[in-house]
């Protein structure tokens, strides 16, 4: 487990994070989360060691990171970072050795990667000849080539075409499969909602919302619940129930907001007497709708 405990940070008057706290666990995918200068690049920066933090502290396993810790994370920056005139396989493969790999098996693991990134056939080109998409992709290799188990991406699917989105998604999916704690910042949300299974929300450098995606569904759920019938069944008695406010009502569907639990599940009971209850249950928000509102 990586933790950040009240970890602070400011450049002259600027407060970039304000006694943030949040972790990451093996085995899950963790979405970072936030406008454009909402600290989430300097967070990232302070548990690689590259910035100081004035005030916190960043933990592994309960004991405080060391430099040789740090040096077995895998990192991709939001810029590109590669050597422009090396070929790709080279290029992967050197920053693999620099992690420890000898020149074969540094070799041959970028070359595997490379393939399942949908690169294979670029292996020997030069890293300048690439798309932006694919540079971006051979940065990914990058970062997962010694296979670190902890994992920290910068923006991993900005610039990729749907199919590479599809492509990395799946390779981060395997690595956190395998054990590894992934930390990854992106502002396509609906993305992050799809493959995360904890979010973290920052905006103006403090975290406005933590944990997992259920937990904070429910969080933020409000006291809207849908009621689904057969086809042809009236709803319009719903709203005549105490204690509901009606949002939407047509044959064979309700949608209402409750006061309370208690006035929800006595439109439930009612529904039992009356009709086939299809389904029935509280909205759950997406992330959009989480976010929006963590932040505001």
């Amino acid at each position: 487990m990586l933790a950040l405990t009240g970890i602070s940070k400011s450049f002259g008057a600027l407060a970039a994070l304000d006694q943030i706290s949040f972790g990451m666990a093996p085995g899950r995918l963790t979405g970072f989360v936030g406008r454009n200068g909402a600290g989430k690049t300097t967070a990232m920066r302070i548990i690689l060691g590259v910035l100081a933090a004035d005030a916190g502290e960043v933990a592994l396993d309960g004991r405080p990171v060391t430099a040789a810790d740090r040096r077995g994370f895998g990192y991709m920056p939001e810029e590109r970072g590669l050597y422009p005139k090396m070929k790709v396989a080279e290029q992967v493969a050197y920053l693999a050795r620099l992690h420890g790999l000898s020149r074969r098996d540094a070799l041959a693991r970028a070359l595997v990667l490379l393939e399942r990134l949908g690169l294979g056939e670029r292996a020997g080109d030069l890293v300048e000849t690439l798309s932006l998409g694919n540079q971006q992709r051979a940065q990914i290799a990058a970062a997962l080539v010694h296979e670190p188990e902890i994992l920290i991406l910068d923006e991993p699917f900005s610039g990729l075409d749907p199919f590479a989105v599809d492509l990395v998604a799946g390779v981060l999916a395997e690595r956190a499969a395998g054990g590894a704690a992934v930390l990854f910042s992106s502002h396509q949300l609906e993305l992050v909602e799809r493959l995360c299974d904890d979010l973290v929300i920052i905006a103006q450098g403090t975290i406005r919302a933590a944990g997992g995606r259920a937990e904070l569904r429910e969080q933020f759920a409000t006291n809207r619940y849908e009621l689904a019938l057969n086809e042809d069944a009236d709803t319009g008695w719903v709203g005549a129930e105490p204690g509901i406010l009606p949002v939407e009502l047509r044959a064979g569907f309700a949608s209402f907001d409750a006061s309370s639990p208690a006035a929800a599940q006595q439109v439930l009971r009612r529904a039992v007497e009356q009709n086939t209850v299809v389904s029935f249950g509280r909205v759950q928000p997406s992330l959009v709708q989480i976010f929006k509102e963590a932040v505001s």
